[in-house]
This record gives C-alpha cells, structure tokens and sequence, in this order.
C-alpha cells in the first residue's frame, strides 16, 4: 500500500487521523463535525493527534474549522485565589504546535473575576467574550444550560460563520428541573471487580440514572466487590437492595462471587440484570444450581469444565489464528413475544453494539428452555443466543450485548427503564 516507503507518523499515521475525521462527515452528511480530543496538552500520546488537526485546519481553511480548549483553573486554598498560569502554559504548548484556541473554556469550582478571564485572554490571544467559565454543577446535565447562558453555542456559530436559530432547550430544562425535585430513591447493587475506580463502569451508572430519571427516583450506586462475595454472606451484603446488576468484564478474578451474588438474586427474586458477562454469569449459574452441572462454567474461566454452557463462537477457532476473536459493533437481534424485551423494547427486531469472544453453548438450548430459562432474543438466524430471561421472577435479564451505549438523559435505554421500574417495585413490596 505504502509503495516501499517508510511508514512514520507524520504523513502516514496523521493522514489515517484526518481521513477518519473527513470521513465522518461526508458519510453522515454533516454541518459539522465535532472531534474531542482528551488528555493533556504537551503529553507525547497526543502530539501525533494534536499534528492532524493542525493540517485539517489548514486544508479547510480558517474559518471551516474552530479549535476550543478546554483548561482547569486551579483553586489555591492557601492564599484563597485562582491561578491562571496552567491555563497559559498550555495553550503556549499549542501554540509551539501550530494551533490557536479559538475559544477557551475554564473548568472551576466557583464563578471567576472578570480580572482573571480578561488575563487569559490577553496573555492567550483569544477574544475576551471567547474565554467562558465552566463551573461545576451539583447536576452533570446543567452543564449544557450553564453554557448556554454564557451564550457558547452563539459564540461557535459566529466563529464558524453559521446562520442559526436560538436553541430550544425547553425540554432539557424541564428534565433537569424534575430530576432536582426527585426525593425518593432505589439502591442499585453494582457487582464488579473494578468497583474502586467508579468510572470504569460510567456508561452504566450514567444509564442507571437515566432510568432513574424516567421512573421519577433517584438511583443510589451500592458498589460491590464481586471478590468479597459469597453464598453465605450475600444475604447480609444485598438485604438493603432494591436490584443488582452484573456489568461485562474479562478474566476469571471475581468471577465464583458474581456466580454467588447471581444466584442470591435468582433465588430471592431480586430484579436482576446481567450485560454481557452478566449474562453469562448468569447461565453458569443457572447450569450450576438449576440444571445440576456442578462443574459448569465458561471455556473462558475453565477449559477443563466437561459442561461449557459458555465457550467460543464456532467461527472464532478459526479467527484466533489470524488475532482477531472479538464480535464486535452492532448487530440485529430478534425480540420473541410474550417476553420481557418484547416488553421493553416493544418491537420485533432491535439491533444493539456487542464486544464478546464467547456466547451460549447452543448444545444446552433445549435443556436450559425446559428448565425454566426463556431464550428471549436470538440473531435473525436463530444461531447466536442474545438475550435470556427467567419468567419465574419479576425481573430477570441477561443480555449478550451493551444497551448503555445507547442512553441518554431525556431518553432513558428501555431495558434499563424497565429494569429501575422493577426495582421499585420491588422497594414497595418490602415497605
């Protein structure tokens, strides 16, 4: 492809960078095309991705592209003032780059002095009404208000010399002021094993809250350390809980606890909603405790397991030898009727992202079915088994795919709406 050239980072790599951006655009027709960049500036991981905007900047001219930075203004409680030289520092940094912030907006924990914004903007070069706090919120969602009123969006369009109408943001409005006068709330047990690092699962409880939201609570997080978990203590650990929900993960550390938390909410009819490896879990332990194969599990965690209900897609055994064993993206699933996603999802054919090597075991289908686990959602040829429910129990779902990737704060995923609407009413059983 190269022509025996040497592959390096600039052309080659950039170019990829700028061909992927161009790309996004012109395949989902877009006014414009917005590209965030994380990390921080001057660090060697973002310098070649830092190089590839400059060039687009430069292919489409200056006012076809705006670049907004995004600085921390730090707090010094020790002589009470807020600094901003990191802020000035880091756009020196892109500046050496060859980029200029069009717009500069300052993360702060309180509203700054009209003095210190006038300083970035002369020591920075950007434009006085072009440099916007950005305060922290006791809710996330009214960030977006927050700069509206600091009038961000006008000031991108003006830059961009864009036409446009005033924002109707009505319904955002109504939604953060309805989820402010929320005063009830479920407790959500969240069984993994990254629980000290939260943001590893934001994406989920992100989606809890939404769903929380919709049901009119609030969703309390109780993490849980699937390490620490046991038959014995799981009733002590899960008595204060109103649903339980096992995330995706890889690798056999913590896997016997989530086995064992599983198994607390099958048995005490606790809703229950297992995503990916949730789902999984949630078979093995129903092989384990229901069908009787004490030694069930997943060709993941246990090769030498004489009963994998979970193990390799056929198709995989022959992917591992080119390196690439992951189903990954979106793909169809079809909904049976008569079930709890028919329920939620109130269509027929739903298509959702999945990231997994291993699936249901096919050769206990018919087995698993009799016993009392309903195969509620298949790939369009029936092969791949995507959803599994337990019609026993109010509420149980394992799912092979990611539905949190799909929430949003004013429209909440509907399995996991369900799932909190269920949790609740599971909290007025108890009461």
């Amino acid at each position: 492809e190269y022509l025996g050239e040497t592959v390096q980072i600039i052309p080659h790599i950039t170019n990829e960078i700028k061909s992927f951006i161009y790309r996004v655009g012109k395949k989902t027709n877009a006014d414009v095309v917005i590209t965030e960049i994380g990390g921080t500036i001057g660090d060697i991981e973002s310098t070649y991705i830092l190089e590839a905007i400059r060039q687009i900047s430069l292919e489409v001219g200056k006012n076809n592209c705006l670049f907004v930075h995004v600085t921390l203004v730090p707090y010094l409680a020790s002589s009470g003032e807020y600094k901003s030289k990191p802020t000035q520092h880091s756009v020196k940094e892109l500046h050496s780059m060859g980029i200029s912030p069009d717009i500069i907006v300052l993360r702060c924990n309180d509203h700054l002095d009209e003095s210190l914004k006038k300083k970035i903007s002369l020591f920075c070069n950007v434009k006085e009404d072009c440099v916007i706090e950005n305060v922290d919120m006791e809710v996330l969602y009214e960030v977006p208000l927050e700069l509206e009123k600091k009038n961000f969006s006008s000031l991108v369009c003006r830059e961009l010399k864009i036409k446009t109408k005033e924002p109707d943001l009505a319904e955002w409005s109504a939604m953060i002021k309805k989820l402010k006068g929320i005063e009830n709330e479920v407790v959500i047990a969240l069984v993994g094993k990254y629980t000290q690092l939260h943001d590893a699962y934001l994406s989920i409880v992100e989606s809890l809250k939404h769903a929380g939201f919709e049901n009119n609570v609030k969703t309390v997080i109780k993490w849980v350390d699937c390490e620490e978990v046991t038959k014995e203590n799981a009733p002590q650990i899960f008595a204060d809980c109103h649903g339980m929900l096992i995330p995706g993960g890889f690798g056999v550390r913590g896997i016997e606890g989530k086995i064992a938390a599983c198994n607390y909410a099958r048995v005490n009819n606790l809703p229950y909603f297992g995503i990916c490896l949730g789902m999984q879990i949630a078979v093995v332990e129903f092989a384990r405790n229901v069908c009787g194969y004490s030694d069930a599990n997943s060709g993941e965690f246990d090769e030498r397991s004489q009963n994998k209900v979970i193990n390799l897609m056929p198709d995989q055994y022959v992917s591992i030898a080119k390196g690439g064993t992951m189903r990954l993206g979106a793909y169809p699933c079809r909904i049976k009727d008569g079930t709890l996603m028919k329920k939620a999802y109130k269509t027929s054919e739903i298509s959702e992202r999945h990231r997994h090597r291993y699936e249901f075991n096919n050769d206990y289908r018919k087995e698993f079915e009799s016993a009392g686990m309903k195969i509620s959602g298949t790939s369009p040829d029936d092969v791949i088994v995507e959803t599994v429910e337990l019609p026993k129990n109010d509420f149980f779902i394992g799912v092979q795919f990611h539905p949190e990737f799909k929430s949003r704060p004013n429209r909440a995923h509907p399995l996991f709406s369900l799932f909190i609407k269920n949790a609740v009413l599971k909290k007025n059983k108890i009461k």
